[in-house]
């Protein structure tokens, strides 16, 4: 039986290689064990470990491995590799010579062959090592490889698939983790521990360096054996590369099978500078109790994401994708909303004094982030500098409702609760979103209000539907650009006045757990979020001191060879003088969706506006504090246009109601009314105290 298995052997050239894969269906086949997730040069971004059999880096081409490693391995596995056809008939003889009158046997199998058995699976040795028959179809294949294949090809192969130690396999993985080097930086102290480790690659780091001595010896490496055994103890001493997630998972899910190279929209050069500014910005507000953020930027005319960073590096979380509460971020919409269906322009008044807002069993009654009123403020004036009251009774006029299925309809796909639900608090950014949905609807904005999907993989420019109108689009944008319509709540100078056309909008949530920053120029949109993943509050940190210098490093890096411009005003708009009377502000050119334009503004006097209850609401229920003493504690009775009135609390006079009267609560259902000089009451109020 052996002898014509024998003369099938010798023969085997006969055979042709019709069953050898080719060097190019085998480098083809090649995954590394990381997914690499490349900008849209092509360069990486980060990569993700997809296979946790064994570590694979990419194929490295026998030009880029060091020849060192060549003239160890053939010395220490195939001294005829160049030689022979595949089987090595000098060796196979004094293997089997050895094996019978020898303790330690030794094998016979050449590089050619144990590449058939890499690429083989049949012909991989078990535990108990490859009977006659696997030798014998290892042999066959091997010959088969060799009738077509190089030997430069050969050995390539071999070097990137052969397993160095544990999950080490191929020599881009096993350079890296046991010399930090890449295959073309080994040198021959190098060689020779990666070629022992070849033979018994889970041998002890004591025998490992013992058969790289004596191969060191062979090749009369300089150095002795000292240096050999020092290097050794290092290389397999080096704690394995943890296996990091690297990518959030928004972009793990892109990456698919193990090993692809995933091309993306991003830009590395952005993607840097976005990462370096937000971890220096956390880092400068770490003593604000502030550890978190995230950053993203749209292309605004294709929807590439050109940036996207999901946080600081320091965990898992995907800041970007995240709900979080909007804060003042949504008011840009409730303007565009109001001015689109001609409920008021950019020149109207808005009362920014205390206000009380019926809403579910209490009162809503919102303050000013400064705690403080302004009066009389113009729309300009009210979204620029961010003021809340205005806002809420921008709400009013559009209806909750209204408003709700507009922000829908941007794309914020976190509001599954409906209208009633939110209530009035949805003007000041009570719901929760995702920074990318939110800066996509800034795009829109961006755009003159066509709107249209973000995209992380290049694609044709995808068309962008009318959403918006473009006129009240305009003019939202010029507000968001203008830094004296700011300068009331943030002053003339900060990161949000640009050397150049950029429209921006803060916003800060509840307890001032969120903190963000979005806004956009003529070709970018960048929003970013900053604040903590595990929800703690921050310290004294507004928009303008926490989001706002990421987004202005972010924005002033994109536009560092051309500065953002303003684009051309669409048709439907026109600018006019307008001033004010009383002088609540200055008399200045105003932009006016056409058929709304006007050249005075004049407040109502206080005297001509209808008289009633401003607080509390009707149907309010208000709790009595138990930290506040009874003696001290009080409810504040606020009215409007009553300057001839009086105040009626369950049928009891309590004086004028020209100013604000304060009443220690009293637990029960109570009637207040407002009452004219005849004893008529123009304004009811129930409430309810409930409490000691």
């Amino acid at each position: 039986m052996k002898a014509w298995r024998a003369v099938l052997l010798l023969l085997a050239p006969a055979c042709a290689a019709a069953g050898a894969p080719t060097p190019a269906q085998v480098r083809a086949a090649w995954q590394p064990s990381e997914a690499r997730l490349l900008d849209r040069h092509g360069e990486a971004i980060d990569a993700v470990r997809v296979d946790m059999q064994a570590r694979r880096g990419n194929w490295v081409a026998l030009a880029d491995i060091s020849p060192a490693l060549g003239v160890a391995v053939m010395q220490a596995e195939d001294q005829r590799f160049m030689e022979h056809g595949g089987v090595d008939l000098r060796a196979a003889g004094q293997a089997a010579w050895d094996n019978l009158f020898r303790q330690r046997p030794r094998g016979a199998s050449t590089i050619t062959m144990q590449l058939a058995g890499l690429l083989d699976a049949r012909l991989r040795a078990s535990s108990g090592g490859r009977n006659w028959l696997q030798k014998f179809d290892q042999a066959l294949a091997a010959r088969e490889i060799e009738a077509g294949w190089s030997k430069q090809q050969i050995l390539e192969a071999y070097f990137n698939m052969v397993g160095f130690r544990g999950e080490l396999q191929g020599v881009a993985a096993a350079s890296r983790a046991l010399f930090n080097k890449a295959p073309s930086g080994l040198d021959g102290t190098d060689a020779v521990i990666l070629a022992a480790l070849l033979r018994a690659p889970s041998a002890t780091p004591k025998i490992v360096a013992r058969r790289a001595c004596q191969l060191a010896a062979e090749l009369q490496l300089p150095g002795g054996c000292a240096a050999v055994e020092w290097r050794a103890a290092v290389a397999l001493a080096r704690p394995a590369p943890p296996n990091r997630p690297g990518a959030p998972p928004a972009l793990r899910r892109l990456l698919g099978t193990a090993g692809a190279g995933v091309r993306t929209t991003l830009d590395a050069r952005v993607q840097r500078a976005a990462l370096e500014a937000l971890r220096r910005h956390v880092r400068e507000l770490s003593d604000r109790n502030v550890g978190d953020g995230a950053v993203v930027v749209i292309d605004n005319a294709s929807g590439e994401l050109l940036a996207y960073v999901a946080n600081t590096g320091n965990g898992e979380v995907d800041g970007v994708a995240a709900p979080r509460q909007a804060g003042s971020t949504l008011k840009p919409f409730l303007y565009q909303l109001a001015l689109e269906r001609r409920l008021l322009t950019a020149a109207s008044l808005l009362d920014d004094s205390p206000v009380g807002i019926a809403s579910g069993g209490g009162a809503y009654v919102p303050q000013n982030y400064d705690r403080s009123f302004k009066g009389y403020a113009s729309v300009r004036t009210s979204l620029a500098s961010s003021l809340n009251v205005p806002a809420v009774r921008t709400l009013v006029l559009t209806g909750v409702e209204r408003f709700h299925a507009r922000l829908q309809a941007l794309g914020l796909s976190t509001l599954t609760e409906d209208a009633d639900f939110y209530g009035p608090s949805l003007a000041l950014g009570s719901a929760e979103v995702t920074l990318l949905e939110l800066a996509n609807a800034y795009r829109t904005l961006a755009n003159g209000g066509r709107h249209g999907t973000v995209t992380l993989l290049p694609r044709r420019q995808a068309p962008l539907a009318a959403l918006l109108d473009p006129a009240a689009s305009f003019v939202v944008g010029d507000i968001l650009a203008d830094r004296g319509a700011r300068s009331p709540t943030f002053g003339l100078r900060s990161d949000l006045a640009t050397a150049y056309w950029s429209a921006v909008k803060t916003g800060t949530s509840k307890d001032m757990r969120d903190n963000w920053c979005i806004g956009y120029s003529d070709r970018y949109t960048v929003g970013v979020w900053v604040g903590n993943f595990n929800g703690q509050p921050m310290w004294d940190v507004s928009g303008v001191s926490g989001a706002a210098p990421v987004w202005r490093d972010v924005m002033d890096y994109l536009h560092r060879d051309r500065p953002g411009r303003q684009g051309a005003a669409p048709a439907g708009l026109v600018r006019k003088a307008v001033a004010y009377a009383p002088a609540h502000e200055p008399a200045r050119e105003e932009w006016f969706l056409r058929g709304t334009e006007t050249a005075l503004v004049e407040a109502v006097p206080a005297a001509r506006r209808s008289a009633s209850i401003v607080y509390p609401v009707d149907g309010s229920i208000v709790a009595v504090d138990p930290d506040i003493p009874d003696r001290v504690e009080r409810m504040l009775f606020q009215a409007q246009g009553a300057q001839e009135h009086r105040w009626r609390l369950d049928g009891r006079d309590e004086g004028p109601a020209s100013g604000v009267f304060a009443w220690r609560p009293v637990a029960g259902e109570h009637r207040l009314e407002l009452v004219d000089a005849a004893g008529k009451a123009v304004s009811t109020s129930r409430f309810e105290v409930r409490g000691n």
